[in-house]
């Protein structure tokens, strides 16, 4: 039976109802928690000042850091939302704290003397006088916690959570404005609603609290009925979409890590594994190293990953060995150290491509990095972080071919780098070779003349419980083992960012091509 929702529809309702739930519950706990504080700071002074300090401290982290420290905790971390919620609540916690002990503090001193004369206890006149008279001014807090936390759940996405930040990444690293927007325009429009919705609740408590008649208002009604119906569509369409399959299959947990090619693998996987009759929950663009940190807890159970980011980045080995032995090197070690098994090569290779403009190329004579080298000085760079960072990245790189710069390179979200390129604000990035921009921005991939860079073959680690437990995993993964060509991965990487169509569509024709070739002798 259908729901007579467009795939996009559904997903948009899916998200938001996601990010809905993210600040809702957030600010809910954040409230719980915070007016008790507020009360405490207001009560003993000294003990006051180092709340306030410590919720302002927690203000001061940036949101993805603080999603990094809250990754590896027991408990409270992992990936998905649960790691977001806590996050948003940290967050909200100084405004709320800070109006309560405004609110309260501001209470006329006369008022306070009446209740101590009718013969009032500390409790009554925290419940009964100060915190009814405090709640408008708390209520503005409220306002201010709110809208950050829509905000910063946009963040959320990075770490699996889900949400309308969904669409900003896969907006950026697609040079969509339409997914930006779709994701942009439905937040801001989720923070006025909340921030009407309690504005109003704030102008009735203030009425009520000065001996007038509170009144609820239509349109607060209406918006909190909105936000509701959106919460449970939410809830509903976003379950659905992560998890398919008939509730007595086997549950697999499909990851991926965020950008494209990673969501069309796991995609590619998944409806492998629901062809053959097994239910995937699905949790892709998990931001940095988080694929290999869900996988050791269990979060999920398999993903893709490349060779040499496993050789260098994760089992720390310098660069250098032959594609061959890099391979068989992390199967053995992947076993003996994780628990994890590395599945044959897919059958394409996606290393790091050094990229100038085709302008540049020309003018300058670039062929190899080697060419590189000897320009270096004129040349202005832009390199993601992982790139500055990582030992088989930029510092490798350039004393391998002694590249030295005439400025220090930006460090530059990938997608923005492409369009830094593209715009000529810089002439070298780092990318990957697979990458349908390459193609579409007419870019040149300069050759590794001096073989520095690693072998990054395209794999499939999974756990090895996964695997003696559902044998149909090892059946799905062998039979995309081998099948996907350098060239049929940028076309695919090219029909999603390049051409905007939807990766679900993009991994459904492929398979259908796969199954093709197979049937023809």
């Amino acid at each position: 039976m259908g729901t007579g929702l467009t795939p996009p529809t559904l997903e948009l309702v899916a998200l938001t109802g996601q990010h809905v739930q993210l600040v809702l519950l957030a600010t809910a706990g954040a409230t719980a928690l915070a007016i008790p504080l507020g009360v405490v700071a207001v009560r003993r002074p000294t003990l006051g000042r180092f709340i306030l300090a410590a919720a302002g401290v927690l203000q001061t982290i940036p949101s993805l850091a603080l999603f990094g420290f809250l990754i590896p905790l027991p408990w409270i971390g992992g990936i998905g939302a649960r790691t977001a919620i806590i996050a948003l609540l940290l967050y909200a916690l100084l405004p709320i704290v800070r109006a309560t002990v405004t609110g309260i503090t501001g209470i006329d001193p006369a008022v306070r003397d009446a209740a101590l004369a009718m013969g009032m206890t500390p409790r009554q006149r925290l419940l009964q006088v100060e915190l009814p008279l405090a709640l408008p001014v708390i209520v503005a807090g409220l306002r201010v916690a709110t809208a950050t936390a829509v905000g910063v759940a946009t963040v959320a996405a990075a770490i699996g959570a889900g949400g309308l930040g969904s669409y900003i990444f896969r907006g950026l690293r697609m040079h969509d404005t339409g997914l930006l927007l779709r994701g942009g325009v439905p937040a801001a429009a989720l923070a006025v609603a909340l921030d009407i919705a309690l504005a109003l609740l704030s102008r009735n408590l203030d009425a009520r609290a000065h001996g007038g008649r509170a009144r609820v208002r239509g349109l607060a009604a209406v918006t909190v009925a909105a936000i509701a119906a959106v919460l449970a569509a939410g809830a509903w369409a976003g379950r659905a979409q992560i998890v398919s399959g008939a509730a007595s299959a086997p549950l697999l947990r499909v990851g991926s890590k965020d950008f494209t090619e990673q969501r069309i693998l796991g995609e590619l996987l998944a409806q492998t594994l629901e062809s053959a009759g097994i239910r995937v929950e699905r949790h892709f663009e998990l931001g940095g190293a988080l694929c290999h940190q869900a996988l050791a807890a269990a979060e999920i159970d398999i993903y893709p990953e490349y060779t040499g980011t496993s050789f260098t980045t994760i089992l720390k080995h310098p660069a250098g060995p032959a594609p061959r032995v890099v391979h068989e090197q992390v199967r053995r070690e992947y076993r003996q150290r994780f628990g994890f098994e590395i599945s044959d090569p897919l059958g394409f290779r996606n290393d790091f491509a050094i990229l100038v403009r085709r302008e540049t190329a020309r003018r300058l004579g670039l062929r190899t990095l080697s060419d590189v080298a000897r320009h270096a000085g004129t040349l202005r760079a832009a390199f993601g972080p992982d790139f500055l960072t990582r030992a088989d990245g930029f510092p490798g790189l350039a004393t391998r071919y002694g590249i030295q710069l005439g400025q220090a390179p930006r460090e530059m979200d990938l997608s923005l780098a492409f369009h830094a390129l593209a715009a000529s604000e810089v002439d070298l990035i780092a990318s990957n070779s697979t990458e349908g921009l390459i193609e579409r921005l007419d870019l040149v991939q300069l050759e590794d003349d001096q073989m520095w860079f690693p072998p990054y073959e395209a794999v499939f680690v999974a756990r090895a419980d996964a695997l003696a437990r559902i044998p149909a995993l090892g059946v799905a993964i062998s039979s995309l083992s081998g099948r996907i060509s350098t060239e049929a991965m940028r076309r695919l990487n090219l029909q999603v960012d390049g051409e905007r169509q939807p990766v679900e569509l993009v991994v459904s024709r492929f398979r259908q091509g796969l199954a093709t070739a197979k049937q023809t002798p």
